[in-house]
């Protein structure tokens, strides 16, 4: 379509606003016509909420889907992914089977949550059978690590609960709700610290569900050596991540903001583990983002004027086992180093390029296939619906060396040079790749 694209947002950061400019859009007002919007998520509440009555037109796009939060909300997230679950067993998908102890081999990727204060009685069944293991307690709406403290006895809910004098939990309405989900006590430590990913997901569609991983995510790290002595559960400097936390403690550095590259990371592990496992390791956070945004995509209002970029934060515990703690709607823009700056403005560009086809006015009715040659730094994690209920083919995993399937009686994985028979026995993404599998370093 012919014309400027005209923009407004109502999150002032250079890197958005400098991406807009160098395309030569043109910056208008809310009130007035506008072709793409980049808005809070408080915003799209209000855009897309019965109240106003809001129609978008086909040459205006949002960076939101408008109930997003069934995947960013953390107690929504596990409970989409709880139903998923369910949901597969039920049809008797290969996707579902458990092992002997009762876990999923293939979708078990979520710590032990609960919503508090709804499974309030299932938790302390719960916690009761382990009584020495250490919960960690987050509000369901808040970001940047606010709120959030470890527990490692059922007295200590005192902190959120004014209720201390009954042995039920009763709720404190208007109390805001959290999840409390069993710790991940053993994480991967490298120089001593714990560490978490955030990598970068573009969904242009959740039906088909058609998904892009960035290349160039990075480790967020501790400022303080890891123990997990319950001296030290108050110490948040050991325990979380979060930059808007870790930014405060002594021993943060300016320079580099604690963080490495994920290429820096995929390096080391080769180095110190070997390229075999490293591959796998990446091949099941991707199978972990898919899955859970095929979790969510029944419920998700697949608007076709939306777009959406996800923050994931993945956890990688000592035996190489990847772990997802939350999915952020709205990932910092904010630049806490020169690097950190780079990375976020071509995060941006390259999305932009994606959504924004040659970066003219939107039209909606296009099919959302942009060709490779736009990518940038996106890859293709995944692109459309599986071949059939229980079988994932390789050209909707174009990322993936393996993926589970049913296939003569046993699990089959897909490698680059084919496919590879394993009996059921053990096979799964989260034990072992296919013999004879060589993964690309």
């Amino acid at each position: 379509m012919a014309g400027k694209v005209k923009w407004v947002t109502d999150i002032e950061k250079s890197v958005l606003i400098n991406n807009f400019e160098k395309r030569g859009w043109v910056q208008v007002t809310e009130s007035e016509d506008w072709n793409f919007y980049w808005m809070s998520v408080q915003t799209i509440r209000n855009v897309f909420s019965v109240e106003t009555g809001y129609r978008l037109s086909d040459d205006q796009i949002v960076n939101h889907f408008p109930n997003h939060y069934e995947l960013t909300r953390k107690d929504l997230m596990v409970k989409n992914i709880k139903r998923y679950r369910k949901e597969l067993e039920k049809e008797g998908s290969p996707l579902a089977e458990k092992d002997e102890s009762g876990k999923y081999l293939y979708l078990d990727f979520v710590p032990v949550t609960y919503m508090l204060p709804a499974d309030y009685n299932l938790f302390v069944e719960e916690f009761r059978k382990s009584p020495s293991s250490t919960w960690i307690m987050k509000p369901c709406g808040r970001a940047q690590g606010k709120g959030i403290f470890l527990i490692n006895k059922l007295s200590q809910i005192k902190k959120w609960s004014r209720d201390s004098k009954t042995s039920s939990f009763v709720s404190q309405s208007p109390k805001e709700a959290y999840v409390i989900s069993l710790y991940i006590s053993n994480p991967l430590l490298i120089g001593g610290r714990k560490f978490d990913l955030r990598l970068y997901v573009l969904v242009s569609t959740y039906r088909p569900l058609r998904c892009y991983m960035y290349k160039l995510g990075f480790c967020r790290f501790c400022t303080v050596k890891y123990t997990p002595s319950t001296s030290e559960l108050d110490n948040m400097f050991v325990h979380l991540t979060n930059v808007a936390i870790q930014k405060h403690g002594e021993d943060y550095n300016h320079i580099h903001g604690g963080k490495w590259t994920v290429s820096n990371l995929r390096l080391y592990l080769e180095s110190t583990r070997g390229k075999e496992v490293t591959s796998k390791l990446f091949d099941e956070i991707h199978w972990i983002i898919v899955q859970s945004l095929k979790a969510v995509a029944p419920v998700m209002n697949n608007d076709k004027h939306c777009f959406e970029c996800y923050g994931y934060d993945i956890i990688i515990d000592d035996r190489l086992k990847p772990w997802l703690i939350e999915v952020n709607a709205s990932p910092s823009l904010t630049s806490s180093t020169a690097n950190d700056r780079i990375l976020k403005y071509n995060l941006i560009n390259d999305t932009l390029n994606i959504a924004v086809p040659n970066g003219e006015v939107p039209d909606c009715k296009w099919n959302k296939s942009p060709p490779k040659e736009v990518l940038g730094n996106y890859e293709i994690l995944y692109v459309g619906t599986s071949c059939c209920g229980e079988c994932v083919s390789r050209q909707h995993f174009p990322s993936l060396r393996w993926c589970p399937l049913l296939f003569l009686g046993g699990h089959c994985w897909i490698q680059s040079g084919g496919l590879s028979q394993m009996s059921a026995a053990g096979a799964g993404p989260s034990v072992r790749r296919g013999a004879g599998t060589r993964g690309r370093g």
